[in-house]
């Protein structure tokens, strides 16, 4: 399975809007360097600081397409608040498996589900219509940089 990654995203504090980012540095066992979940500032940060799969969250760009035409909305990538948007590859099918990205090592953990503080900012359709698609949350297990355009690998 190969992928790609066509969007980088990071809020720097909770319910703060995300904003794109041409490279990211990516540390082992805490997350993207400057995002909110890595400076323990998101919306979650108290919920999950015992749990290991809120370091990065990944997003496919087909489930955001199908969504907005399912709905005849036109969100951008940045209102679904994952950290990673890629293209080419099913992030279900990563749920327990290691893969990498430039070198970046990470382990899928669970599916990031859709959440009432989300479907509070998108609509109640993003509660129905996004079950099991709303993406995947990451483990990283080894460090580096990412940058728009790398290619993701499964193990």
């Amino acid at each position: 399975m190969i992928g790609n990654i066509i969007d980088i995203l990071i809020a720097t504090k909770a319910k703060e809007s995300l904003f794109q980012i041409e490279e990211a540095n990516i540390i082992k066992n805490k997350g993207i360097l400057g995002d909110r979940y890595f400076n323990e500032l998101g919306s979650f940060s108290e919920k999950l600081k015992d749990k290991e799969d809120f370091h990065v969250t990944l997003i496919e760009i087909e489930e955001i397409d199908a969504f907005n035409k399912l709905t005849g909305l036109n969100y951008k990538n940045e209102i679904f608040r994952r950290n990673l948007v890629t293209k080419g590859m099913k992030l279900n099918n990563l749920v327990g498996k290691e893969f990498e990205i430039n070198g970046v090592k990470l382990l899928g953990m669970r599916l990031c589900e859709p959440c009432k503080m989300l479907s509070n900012m998108i609509g109640d359709e993003f509660l129905t219509k996004m079950i099991h698609k709303a993406g995947l949350r990451a483990k990283v297990l080894a460090s580096g940089d990412v940058r728009v355009g790398d290619t993701i690998k499964c193990h």
